[in-house]
């Protein structure tokens, strides 16, 4: 296959993807794994295991970053940059419509009936994720009591990266516990700019601001959350319910949760301030794997760093399966959502090779139908 055929190819998939993944980013992995490693076999699994055990270790949105490996992997750096700017349009072009919905008539179109039989279908396939990713990543007895370890101190609240890190930590300890070596050369790289505090805005402003976000942001939507309430809300750029519907509409649409960057920048500055915020947020993520994607291979065939790889790699895969457990008590809360879930679940683990995309499109068409009984 040509270098443009590659390159075509790897649009298609991720725009399809960008307009379809909805559930946050477990689900985005779940269905780029279906889609990169059974379906095009363009890795294996325990590779894309250490690219998502990876990406877990750098700042930014993380199903978004593993688009961009999946590219890289394919194309080089033209398929990173194309995965990346494929799965991220359809989310900015369906958030900008949002925002000026909102700007318009101050409150968001209620969408509720149209995604309440989604969530139910997506934790189906996360569920099938975390299980085939699971039996790679489990390795042997320690790293299955770490993985569980894992699970229940992320269900206790603590903070998702601090269980990477620490288990990360832990991994390199039983590596030094069974092995003489002591050598360690770990690369991280890391981005910081100053914060704005002056209540006037500026394009200027937006896209620094959001470029700092962008690039030491690390976990869920909802330390997206903490990071904008502390950047805009705290300096009166805006409302805190203005926030809150921001976060709501990053949600409520398929793609990466920080598009909600787009939906702030347009109440901020309009089209060009929804535009730099974007830009913004989303660069940090591009440099970042640019650097660290050829990294892994290297870091593969250490000894001491795949002992730490191997560890977040649980790690990762302890992440998904508490996000699915989360999302489960939020979403199964009627009979409607759980017969739907049901129904996904036994779809997915019969028919393994059913495309995600179809999951998700019956689970929107179940819930419309239910919704009626």
């Amino acid at each position: 296959m040509s270098e443009g055929q590659k390159l075509k190819e790897i649009a298609l998939l991720f725009f399809k993807l960008g307009s379809i993944a909805f559930g946050g980013p477990a689900a985005h992995i779940a269905m780029m794994e279906d889609e990169v490693v059974r379906k095009r076999k363009w890795m294996t699994q325990e590779h894309f295991l250490d690219l998502m055990g990876a990406t877990n270790l750098i700042p930014g949105p993380n199903s978004t970053e593993m688009t961009m490996h999946c590219g890289h992997e394919r194309a080089g750096w033209k398929g990173l940059f194309i995965a990346g700017f494929c799965f991220i349009f359809p989310a900015v072009v369906i958030t900008g419509i949002f925002a000026w919905l909102y700007q318009q008539y101050g409150q968001l179109p209620e969408v509720e009936p149209f995604i309440y039989g989604i969530k139910p279908a997506v934790i189906a396939i996360i569920i099938m994720a975390a299980y085939k990713l699971g039996k790679k990543a489990v390795k042997n007895t320690m790293l299955a009591i770490l993985g569980i370890a894992a699970i229940v101190i992320c269900l206790f609240g603590v903070n998702e990266i601090i269980v990477l890190f620490g288990c990360g930590l832990v991994g390199l300890l039983i590596y030094f516990i069974t092995n003489k070596s002591n050598t360690l050369n770990i690369f991280v790289p890391f981005l910081l700019f100053q914060g704005v505090s002056e209540t006037s805005i500026s394009n200027i402003k937006i896209l620094l601001t959001f470029l700092k976000i962008g690039a030491i942001l690390y976990g869920s939507g909802y330390v997206l959350f903490a990071f904008l309430d502390a950047e805009l809300v705290a300096n009166g750029w805006l409302t805190r319910q203005e926030l809150i519907d921001a976060v709501a509409v990053g949600q409520i649409t398929p793609g990466p949760v920080l598009s909600t960057a787009t939906f702030i920048g347009w109440q901020l500055n309009g089209v060009s301030g929804a535009l730099l915020a974007t830009i913004g947020i989303f660069l940090p993520s591009f440099l970042f794997v640019l650097l660290l994607n050829p990294l892994i291979p290297k870091m593969r065939k250490s000894k001491i760093m795949r002992a730490i790889l191997d560890a977040v790699n649980v790690a990762a895969v302890a992440l998904i399966v508490e996000v699915c457990i989360q999302m489960s008590k939020d979403t199964l809360t009627d009979w409607r959502t759980i017969l739907i879930a049901i129904i996904s679940i036994a779809t997915v683990f019969i028919f393994k090779k059913v495309n995600s995309a179809y999951i998700v499109l019956g689970g929107a068409l179940l819930g419309y139908l239910l919704s009626f009984f």
